[in-house]
């Protein structure tokens, strides 16, 4: 299904996000109402807005980006590679600048692509709308508002769409895939549902970018598997600085 792809003509991408206040009560009160209408819609019997709000960090509305991880896959000698950069901290507008920065050069070589597990459904969507938000204008490859599935397939894969095989109630976690890949992932002393809790009452930012980076590097592992080529071993996986 890939036959024709480089690997190193994609950016592999992964987000984290965090609710924008944290705890309900701390939010402006026009927001703590339409977080409440929110919450009146995804609940279940028992939820309440307030306990919901652990929730918000999936909507770009309520939510907001602490840390954006792209890696890339290159050649070192006969074996490849992989290099990943993480733009992290509390300035969200300053996140999404460099991001939009970086992608922009990147995308410019028309054979590249962008590529997230679900990105179409949330990192993708999510990063275009908290750019909206902050007042900045879209990089072209995510300047995508009512475009054909086919024109996305040219700039963006999803590892997640991939393995669903048009099978649109399908759904697999990047974890499962790993697993069933038999895709070495290093054991993490987190998961996705604690970057709130880090992020705001130890504001560990190095803590979740390291764990940003390294879901950016099993999707990159996942494509190789799709391809029936070899992993990108341990030793070969570097962590660039911004400041490079």
């Amino acid at each position: 299904m890939l036959g024709k792809l480089l690997p190193e003509h994609v950016l592999f991408i992964d987000i984290e996000t965090v609710s924008q206040h944290p705890e309900l009560e701390d939010a402006p009160e026009n927001i703590q109402k339409l977080w409440t209408k929110k919450a009146l819609q995804i609940g279940k019997e028992g939820d309440t807005p307030e306990t919901l709000y652990n929730r918000a960090s999936i909507y770009a509305e309520f939510g907001k980006i602490v840390c954006i991880s792209a890696g890339k896959i290159y050649r070192k000698g006969k074996e490849r590679a992989y290099r990943v950069i993480s733009y992290a901290g509390d300035d969200e507008k300053k996140i999404l600048e460099d991001f939009s920065r970086m992608i922009t050069g990147f995308m410019s070589n028309p054979n590249h692509k962008l590529c997230a597990h679900n990105g179409q459904e949330f990192d993708f969507p999510y990063i275009a709308r908290r750019m909206l938000i902050n007042g900045l204008p879209l990089p072209t490859a995510l300047d995508i508002a009512g475009a054909k599935p086919w024109e996305l397939k040219e700039i963006m894969l999803d590892t997640l769409q991939l393995w669903k095989f048009g099978d649109y109630k399908h759904y697999t976690s990047l974890e499962l895939l790993c697993a069933i890949f038999d895709i070495p992932t290093p054991k993490d002393d987190i998961d996705g549902s604690q970057v709130g809790a880090i992020y705001y009452k130890e504001f560990d930012i190095q803590r979740i970018a390291r764990y940003c980076e390294k879901d950016t590097f099993a999707i990159a592992q996942l494509i190789l598997r799709f391809k029936g080529e070899p992993l990108i071993s341990q030793e070969n996986y570097e962590i660039a600085s911004t400041e490079e």
